[in-house]
């Protein structure tokens, strides 16, 4: 690379009390350049990507911008800078538009000092003709797509003339298309000089949108290199510093008799005439396109949602309809979407939420036994290899995939004949993966009837026995695990296939 990178760290350290988040560090980001930030959870990414944003100050080493040393002491420094972060989940404000969110409190003025809303609206749309995509700049925030608050971000952090644009986890829960969209972004924003940290545990996209990676390893620097002489098994080899083995165990077990079956259940306006059934031992995957109705299914065999035709057998028995009271005590279970909103509650300890699903056993007289509660939290974090300080510790200090092994936890301590995960490891680095999917098919080996929901065609692939592909609210393929391909699932989750 020619001068001096735009953005750079030199041997940072960072420890919050005993943990040391990032141990001697470097990173340097060039203009034109879009560099990839790779890593297990814990390895040190978030800790690193607020050092350069200004929210921490590094105990040692240096930040260095355009080759000369820097302090910032908030993130207000480091935007006035030229750096700016773009999170998964936008922060705008919902009643403003898109033109006012992004000049909010650097309106134009009118001769009269008066914010001149025109200029305003013109110069977003400049700024979207820029970033070469469509975004009505009087739009309220409240009713955009996380892609377009996406999009409105990064038309904020240029029209700052940002230089530098770190991008934490931008991909997670945008669809396909809007992916492709945003690398357009990405891709425009390099040809106009910005240099772009890009993080993402989804390896195909560093390989195809970045130029180079940096892995960090347990806070520590492991290496910064060009993406193009690397393998996928190189990166992750680099990432857990050992030789990972499958990423998709799965174990050859023999189905057994039918333990969910689904009969022409409708809901109207979200899905019609859905029927399918899982055995015993067997993972059928739920697969196809966002907005396909998957998750509102699994919503409804679990009682969430009510549905308005049709029926659900657990073990050959029915089931009421909008009572996931009742599809507990029949044996099923359901691992949400969001771990965050939907299956963790953030304000209790690891060991709380492991209990919640199973009070009633962990009563003793009038109270809930504690050591039970302690007990039933300990060893289900030693069957899942939790990772944690203490079972008393908030469930928010833990990695994603922590979190995601303590919802796993809560609802496999009820004995489920029937466990339905809805994006098992949406969000989770590549090894915590590995250890999901090695348990997934142990509990299909012990007889579990396992219904998956996953937009990871490779998971699909890689761990159903059965793949069910659905489009527009009607499954329109059954494909056994022998047939199973990348585009005979895409041609039936697009509506190509009968």
């Amino acid at each position: 690379m020619s001068g001096p990178p735009a953005l750079a760290l030199a041997n940072v350290s960072k420890s919050f009390g005993a943990v040391r988040a990032l141990r001697e560090v470097s990173l340097e980001l060039f203009a034109g350049e879009a560099h990839a930030l790779a890593g297990e959870n814990g390895a040190g990414k978030s800790t690193l990507v607020k050092t350069l944003a200004g929210v921490h100050r590094p105990d040692s080493g240096q930040v260095l911008l355009n080759g000369e040393p820097v302090v910032f002491h908030n993130p207000a420094d480091a935007q006035r800078a030229g750096v700016a972060v773009i999170y998964q989940e936008p922060t705008l404000f919902p009643d403003l538009s898109v033109a006012e969110n992004i000049f909010m409190g650097r309106q134009p003025r009118t001769s009269l000092r008066r914010i001149d809303r025109r200029a305003m609206r013109a110069r977003s749309a400049e700024l979207f003709a820029r970033l070469g995509v469509t975004v009505d700049p009087e739009q309220p925030a409240r009713g955009l797509s996380i892609a377009d608050q996406q999009l409105v971000e990064i038309a904020k952090a240029i029209s700052r003339d940002a230089r530098v644009l770190i991008m934490d986890e931008p991909t997670a829960a945008l669809s396909g298309n809007e992916v492709a969209r945003l690398f357009s972004v990405v891709e425009a924003l390099r040809g106009q000089g910005c240099a772009v940290l890009f993080i993402s545990h989804r390896l195909d996209e560093i390989f195809s949108l970045c130029q180079r990676v940096t892995t960090l390893r347990d806070g520590a620097w492991i290496a910064s290199e060009p993406v193009g002489g690397l393998t996928h098994d190189d990166l992750i080899r680099r990432m857990v510093g050992r030789e990972l083995g499958a990423l998709y165990p799965k174990q050859d077990t023999e189905a057994g008799e039918v333990a969910l079956r689904v009969e022409r259940l409708t809901r109207e306006g979200v899905f019609t005439d859905v029927s399918f059934e899982v055995r015993r031992g067997e993972i059928v995957a739920l697969a196809g396109l966002v907005g396909a109705g998957r998750s509102e299914v699994a919503r409804a065999v679990f009682g969430i949602d009510r549905w308005d035709a049709g029926a659900v057998h657990v073990d050959g028995r029915p089931l009421p309809a909008a009572s996931p009271t009742a599809a507990m005590a029949a044996g099923l279970a359901l691992v949400p979407e969001d771990r965050r909103q939907q299956g963790l509650v953030m304000e209790l300890s690891i060991e709380r939420n492991i209990g919640l699903t199973g009070l009633r056993s962990l009563r003793r007289g009038l109270t809930i036994s504690r050591a039970a509660e302690r007990d039933r939290a300990r060893d289900w974090a030693v069957r899942l290899r939790l990772k944690f300080a203490g079972l008393g510790d908030g469930v928010g200090v833990l990695s994603g995939g922590n979190q995601q092994k303590v919802v796993l936890a809560k609802w496999l301590a009820t004995g489920p004949s029937v466990l339905i995960v809805d994006e098992p490891t949406r969000g989770i680095d590549v090894g915590t993966k590995a250890e999901v999917h090695r348990l997934l098919s142990e509990l299909a080996g012990q007889g579990i009837a396992v219904l998956m929901i996953s937009s990871d065609l490779p998971e699909v692939l890689g761990m159903a026995d059965r793949v069910l592909v659905m489009h527009e609210g009607r499954i329109t393929a059954e494909i056994p695990r022998a047939e199973a391909t990348e585009e005979s699932v895409m041609s039936a989750a697009t509506g190509r296939a009968a």
